[in-house]
């Protein structure tokens, strides 16, 4: 078990390097201002200048710009910008023929090319009597190319984080603690001074009723769809209206119908009147409490009632097509099998919704739903029935097996029942095989379904890696694809351990029988 362990995070690793290759390396890395409406207006060195600063937010390269590098140098100086020489090394940029005569731009260029740094200078770009056109201003850059083993290391580094007394970095903020308090907006909770939010644990109304804000898990930020969000955040946020409620404010002010999220509460280093009017400290800054699902909660409601009404019709059915092989009731389930496999999913997709919004009257898109659950029925019909069609197949095709096993004409020659035979006997071994892609079941709930959500506009995982596909949103693409490979190999290996529990011939330990 510990070599399959090792053995799966090593492939996580590969797959996250397939995958940042193929976004940073093999994709056009300009893609991403197709639809840049700020890259649009830009021109000449403005827009490369914008290009480099999108590029170090995307994560393809590391850049240095020389006017930051002025300031640094002059940091000392409260009134730098009134001094001559800060407005000369400033200035060295407009003359191309002697800009590298510079001290400054010596300094900087040497700087950065000890560590590696490749210059790029952006001369001015002028009109015939001398005037600069727009967007035209000299400009000079230090830029180094990330490597993608770089980017996986600092990925794998920052992957989790956990909150300490230290990170608030206030020398006002003399008092640091962690200890349990009673929970005003709750029942108790773990609260921090000194950490980055207030509540590290606590209770709410809200499924699963305990939550925290201690460990982090660092899948990046979004940089195009939701600009700047985490994307932990993105798939965990409810995505319904705000949920509004009286709060009383640590002060004792009251307000009425607010959704602030008391629980969410960060460090603020800047609070104003507003804070000060509220709050007795300066965990001031907060998020908003909606209704609703998020995108993570969607996708595994549908994903587990899909699976459900799934096993519930494919097994029954599939014994049943054994138990009639070679019958009209046999033909009719292979016909579906047929069917359901030889036709693209997306096709068979838009024939049930045309058959649900035709004949049953139910939404197409998620967000026309009213009330909101039937907009959950097509998404689930549509992941279900093809998945009824595979467990007919292989129950029947197992079914079939064991029927013509010894122990199955042993039973019949002590006089049991067919019923009782199926019943205990056949049933309970064929369903050997398929109890290893039970939690494979249910965990991919988690993951979505990329094609039938994007049909549906269903708001859950797999309609966001589309959405992040189409709008080159490089960290959600690779977060996601490290989202669905965990996924995959936690349902492998729990799958082995259901197996062997399950069927007592199998031993995932190599002392018992070579780990068969």
């Amino acid at each position: 078990m510990l070599r399959r362990i090792l053995f799966s995070i090593f492939s996580l690793l590969v797959v996250v390097i397939i995958v940042m290759l193929l976004v940073y390396s093999l994709i056009d890395r300009k893609v991403i201002f197709q639809s840049d409406d700020i890259w649009n207006k830009k021109y000449l060195n403005d827009r490369t200048a914008y290009e480099y600063s999108q590029y170090e937010k995307f994560g393809y390269m590391y850049t240095a710009n020389y006017g930051s590098f002025l300031k640094e140098l002059y940091a000392d100086n409260a009134d730098y910008e009134n001094d001559p020489q800060y407005i000369a090394d400033k200035n060295a940029l407009k003359k191309k023929e002697t800009y590298e005569s510079n001290a400054s731009v010596q300094k900087f260029i040497e700087t950065y090319t000890e560590k590696g740094y490749e210059i790029s200078y952006l001369e001015p770009v002028t009109y015939s009597d001398g005037s600069l056109k727009p967007g035209g201003g000299a400009a000079l850059y230090a830029i180094k190319e990330r490597f993608v083993l770089s980017r996986l290391w600092d990925y794998i580094k920052g992957f989790f984080s956990v909150e300490t007394t230290n990170d608030v970095k206030d020398p006002n903020l003399t008092e640091r603690y962690i200890r349990f308090e009673d929970d005003p907006y709750g029942w108790f909770a773990v609260v921090g001074s000194g950490t980055t939010h207030k509540y590290l644990l606590y209770f709410d109304d809200r499924f699963p009723f305990i939550h925290q804000n201690f460990i982090h898990l660092n899948l990046g930020v979004s940089h195009t769809r939701y600009r700047g969000e985490e994307i932990s955040t993105v798939i965990t946020t409810p995505q319904g209206e705000m949920y509004k409620r009286d709060v009383v404010f640590p002060t004792g002010l009251e307000e009425t119908e607010t959704a602030i999220d008391m629980h969410s509460l960060k460090y603020n280093y800047n609070t104003g009147n507003f804070e000060k009017q509220r709050f007795t400290d300066n965990y001031t800054t907060f998020t908003y409490r909606y209704n609703g699902l998020s995108r993570l909660e969607n996708s595994f409601v549908a994903g587990f009632l899909a699976s459900i009404l799934a096993y519930l019709l494919g097994l029954p059915l599939g014994i049943l097509m054994a138990r009639k092989k070679d019958t009209w009731v046999d033909k009719l389930g292979n016909v579906y099998v047929i069917f359901i496999m030889a036709v693209p999913s997306l096709a068979y997709i838009f024939m049930f919704a045309a058959i649900g919004t035709g004949v049953f009257r139910l939404p197409y898109l998620f967000a026309n739903a009213q009330p909101k659950f039937l907009g959950y029925i097509l998404p689930i019909v549509s992941l279900a029935l093809p998945s009824v069609g595979g467990l007919m197949k292989w129950m029947r095709r197992y079914m079939i097996d064991q029927m013509n096993s010894d122990y199955v004409k042993f039973a019949r020659s002590q006089g049991l029942s067919e019923r009782e035979i199926y019943r205990t006997h056949i049933s309970r071994n064929a369903m050997i095989y398929i109890v290893h892609g039970i939690p494979g079941t249910i965990l991919g709930s988690l993951t979505g379904a990329i094609v039938t959500e994007r049909v549906y506009g269903f708001p859950g995982v797999g309609n966001l890696l589309t959405e992040a596909i189409t709008r080159h949103d490089n960290s959600i693409i690779v977060a996601v694809t490290v989202f669905y490979t965990t996924i995959t190999i936690v349902s492998i290996i729990l799958g082995d351990l259901l197996l062997a529990k399950y069927d007592p011939r199998i031993s995932l330990s190599s002392s018992k029988g070579g780990g068969r």
